[in-house]
């Protein structure tokens, strides 16, 4: 869709387009009315003016001259003309003007828009690689989480059998302790009854 800086571009140029397709018409108009305004301040032209009529005929086959030929135009009328169109050149100055400005700005707009849209691919790179870091780095992070919490399960489950196998130990060493005891008792006993026969004998 067209943004309205080029709308308003299309727009001056149809408008060029169109005035200097009738460029001539107006040149040759201006070359008319500075001929026709020369030749009514001509001495010739004022000198018919200024002459009297001589009688009725004169001023009948004049009146039908006049109805015969095109009436030149006043000079008011050139005046206006004139005026118009050098109004019409001031208004076409100032939209040349404006057009210029509009059409560096323009260009500068795009100029700026290219570097940005340079920026744009830059950055979005950028972010591609930073996501995909960030990713490996998350999926590395859970692997470590995984890990330690592996070690730390295994800690926990040998910490149990450690502490399983002291208290065995220790049961171990109590029983162990029974037996020698009840053995060293025994033999204490054995060792007595020995003495006492010996002494009966």
């Amino acid at each position: 869709m067209p943004s309205w800086r080029d709308e308003y571009l299309n727009a001056l140029q149809e408008r060029d387009r169109r005035e200097k397709a009738n460029q001539a018409f107006y040149d040759q108009y201006t070359k008319l009315a500075d001929r026709t305004a020369t030749l009514q301040s001509s001495p010739a032209a004022e000198a018919i003016r200024n002459a009297p009529a001589s009688s009725t005929k004169l001023k009948d086959r004049k009146a039908s001259k006049e109805q015969a030929l095109p009436r030149s135009p006043t000079p008011d009328a050139v005046a206006k003309v004139r005026q118009d169109l050098s109004e019409a050149q001031r208004s076409r100055g100032l939209m040349e003007t404006k057009l210029q400005s509009v059409t560096e700005e323009l260009n500068k707009l795009k100029i700026q828009s290219s570097l940005d849209s340079k920026r744009i691919g830059e950055l979005t790179k950028e972010k591609a690689t930073l996501s995909t870091g960030l990713r490996d780095r998350d999926e590395e992070l859970k692997g470590k989480t995984k890990l330690l919490e592996d070690l730390h399960d295994e800690t926990v489950s040998l910490t149990l059998q450690l502490n399983m196998a002291e208290e065995q130990s220790s049961k171990f060493k109590r029983e162990n302790k029974e037996l020698v005891d009840r053995w060293m008792a025994r033999m204490g006993q054995e060792a007595d009854a020995m003495n006492d026969k010996s002494k009966f004998s």
